[in-house]
């Protein structure tokens, strides 16, 4: 029978709406339904609640309102940051840096430009996940247009020196974009100071609306529209907007960047209290990523001789909601392109957890949770012939 209990640790993959956002969004669907484009006075109110919300994003990452551009979510936020400005610059150059451990939104699209023409670089990570900046530097040409490089890993929480990657790029007069999806809410950003010239975001990962996000263009950055059409976004990315979405995105962003370092102390210690436990209790375990410069709420860890996928609905059935590092469950038979390019296995990479905890996560959630994984681990390596012939060696070596 299955449990009653129901602890959310997947909150690198989406989060709840907050109450707050909800309430903010409901009058704009049915209320003040006015379209933006229109010049009459219902149509003015949805125009200036797009132009706070643009505010209140600029705001929560030191940019300037004319410098927010809504869209869809950080699919379309990547996308357009990297077919935008590779086909605005491609008479200079049609050179691409990017990690080998991007999300698949930045990863499919550079091979999408290939196919048009452009040269990617593929930069190698350290055990940990961390870019190394001598070999940016040793992998910039004179045709490198574009340096593309998330602010923080989505599987592995690894953080990479955005600042000194941003100050690199500046220097060179190369474009520095960063997907910075799973960072609002959870680190400061000020892409001022930080030289960025190109940032995406999603709500949906800061307890905001699904289906909304936005993209930071510096002032002065030439890119090319992404969708052609109306004139809407300063005539950058047509359509009638998602007014709704867009007042939901700029009260999530604004909530999520209050007492920032208080939220995500609470949830750091809470997470290493997580990693501590299952490290200590359970063998043959390891952290994947970078001990400390991590996403507060992310733990991934590795268990060897078991299947994540088996993991994941043990922990299912015992109401806890978590995730794996493996893409077996999407049909691939590949494991995580991230673990791999951190130097794991095939088979330790498919027996990985990602665990990504959030605001209402509590310590009873933290204790139950690792109590669940042991019992679950202990089970799945009972049936493992894999393991009984690990422990039969073992005992012949004592």
């Amino acid at each position: 029978m299955a449990s009653q209990k129901s602890i959310y640790m997947d909150h690198s993959a989406t989060t709840a709406t907050d109450p707050a956002v909800v309430e903010a969004m409901l009058p704009w669907f049915s209320i003040n339904y006015g379209n933006p484009s229109s010049l009459y006075r219902l149509a003015r109110d949805s125009k200036a609640a797009i132009e706070d919300a643009r505010k209140r994003v600029a705001n929560a990452i030191g940019a300037k309102p004319e410098e927010i551009y809504f869209t869809s979510g950080g699919t379309e936020s990547d996308n357009w940051a990297l077919k935008g400005a590779a086909f605005a610059l491609q008479k200079r150059g049609n050179h691409i840096i990017t990690s080998a451990i991007e999300h698949h939104a930045i990863l499919h699209t550079c091979q999408y430009l290939e196919k048009h023409g452009f040269q990617v670089t593929y930069l190698p990570v350290d055990e940990f996940g961390q870019v190394r900046i001598e070999d940016l530097r040793a992998a910039v040409t004179d045709k490198t247009i574009l340096v593309s490089v998330m602010f923080a890993n989505n599987e592995i929480g690894t953080i990479q020196p955005i600042p000194e990657i941003g100050a690199f790029c500046r220097e060179r007069g190369i474009l520095f974009h960063t997907d910075a999806v799973q960072v609002i809410g959870n680190l400061p950003v000020d892409v001022a100071a930080m030289n960025i010239d190109l940032l995406s975001l999603s709500a949906h990962k800061f307890y905001g609306p699904k289906g909304i996000g936005a993209l930071y263009i510096r002032k002065g950055v030439r890119i090319d529209n992404y969708l052609h059409g109306g004139g809407q976004e300063h005539r950058k990315r047509a359509g009638t907007e998602n007014v709704p979405g867009i007042v939901g995105l700029g009260v999530a962003i604004e909530k999520a960047v209050v007492d920032l370092e208080v939220k995500t102390s609470r949830i750091r210690a809470l997470r290493d209290v997580l990693l501590d436990r299952i490290l200590h209790e359970i063998p043959n375990t390891r952290l994947n990523g970078h001990r400390t410069m991590r996403l507060p709420g992310n733990l991934n860890v590795s268990f060897e001789f078991i299947e994540g996928e088996s993991l994941l609905l043990l922990l299912d059935h015992a109401g806890i909601a978590a995730s794996t590092g493996s893409a077996c469950s999407s049909g691939s038979l590949e494991p995580s392109h991230v673990l791999l390019a951190i130097g794991l296995p095939a088979e330790v990479a498919h027996g990985s957890l990602r665990l990504t905890l959030g605001v209402e996560n509590t310590q009873e959630d933290v204790n139950y949770a690792c109590d669940e994984i042991k019992k679950a681990v202990e089970r799945l390596r009972a049936m493992s012939p894999l393991y009984v012939d690990y422990l039969k060696k073992r005992s012949c070596n004592v």
